[in-house]
């Protein structure tokens, strides 16, 4: 499908992006939108996986997905990290599920076998078929690269470095008094939102409806928008705010133990749909994942690192806090994806002077699909 088809089947910008007017509601809602992000965003995306440490020693595996592309990472008997599509070359089941250790991987489908560089080993009784060639279906190759505790993957094997994506967030992380290489993994908790993926992304990318919609972290964090700082970037894009006064004198009690080595909040947006929150308190990292089920259904998880001294009950509040303003977010988009299904008003229109980061974020989907 060329350029010209391409923009003939999205529903039509009324009204430019560039004066603050919102992608169409259609297109977080048509099936056709969904696919060519499909094609054109998740199948050559970074995204965050997992823990580095489910794959520190050789044979160890780990499985997960980078939007709708299943990948699983492997550290073979080397000790080379490798990325593989976790599809099955004989009839697309997948090969590899969870995380483990095991010499090979092999499809629980029909037995065919993979060494854990990707390379087809057995395939039951494929030496009658003449002309089948094991080299010619090996598991395709996907890139994957860590930082810290972290495995990212794209599948694309051709990906520009992961150090692209990361630019001037890995900074702002490693300064946060978060110290990156000595982050504990803690807990995953998996979710589910009725919303279109875009959707839920830029609510996260605005603070704009904090102080009204989320009055924990108001009480913690200064969102006024005359001090929270918003950064972008070419693939990223940052949200920054202090800790409040009273909060760190005293003066005002806060749900979870909010003053500690890390002084202020940090939420990281990169391209296209992995997010990274740091809370005012003791050493905590949290990495979420945004994966399209379909055009009005976003699944993902949210994976929780801590600083290795951190206690249960720090880390308890903390997971709690953090789940409370999910709570109230879910609510919010599942209130504006209604808005969007029922197509009364076609383009809405952003406040950029608080809400450009969703600016953004829009021109990077519209250059994606159509640009």
């Amino acid at each position: 499908m060329n350029v010209t088809q391409i923009t003939d089947v999205l529903p039509p910008l009324e009204h430019p992006l560039e004066e603050g007017w919102t992608l169409p509601a259609g297109w977080y809602t048509e099936p056709h939108v969904l696919a060519l992000e499909r094609e054109r965003v998740f199948a050559r995306a970074w995204m965050y996986l997992g823990p580095a440490e489910r794959v520190r020693e050789p044979g160890s595996f780990l499985a997960g997905q980078v939007g709708h592309v299943p990948v699983v990472v492997t550290r073979d008997r080397e000790g080379i990290l490798r990325g593989l599509v976790n599809v099955c070359r004989h009839r697309n089941h997948l090969v590899a599920d969870g995380h483990g250790c095991r010499a090979t991987l092999q499809c629980p489908y029909h037995a065919w076998t993979y060494d854990l560089d990707g390379t087809l080993i057995k395939a039951p009784r494929s030496e009658r078929e003449p002309g089948f060639d094991p080299d010619a279906f090996s598991l395709l190759p996907a890139a994957v690269e860590t930082w810290g505790p972290w495995v990212f993957a794209n599948p694309d094997p051709r990906a520009a470095p992961l150090a692209e994506t990361l630019d001037g967030v890995r900074e702002l992380v490693e300064s946060s008094g978060v110290d990156v290489d000595t982050l504990v993994f803690r807990q995953r908790v998996e979710w589910e939102v009725p919303v279109n993926w875009k959707n839920g992304l830029e609510n996260y990318l605005e603070c704009y409806h904090c102080a009204v919609a989320h009055p924990g972290l108001s009480k913690i964090v200064n969102v006024d928008p005359d001090d929270y700082a918003l950064v972008e970037r070419s693939l990223s894009t940052s949200q920054l705010g202090e800790l409040r006064a009273g909060v760190r004198d005293g003066t005002v009690a806060a749900p979870y133990t909010a003053v500690g080595e890390v002084g202020a909040a940090q939420y990281h947006h990169l391209w296209p749909a992995t997010t990274i929150n740091i809370e005012p308190g003791r050493p905590n990292v949290g990495l979420d994942t945004w994966s399209p089920v379909d055009p009005s259904r976003t699944a993902g998880f949210s994976d929780y690192y801590f600083g290795p001294d951190v206690g249960e009950t720090e880390i308890a509040e903390l997971v709690a806090f953090s789940q409370q303003v999910g709570a109230e977010d879910s609510a919010l988009v599942a209130s504006v994806q209604a808005g969007l299904t029922s197509g009364v008003v076609p383009q809405g229109r952003l406040l950029l002077s608080s809400e450009r980061l969703i600016g953004h974020f829009q021109r990077h989907v519209y250059d994606a699909l159509a640009g």
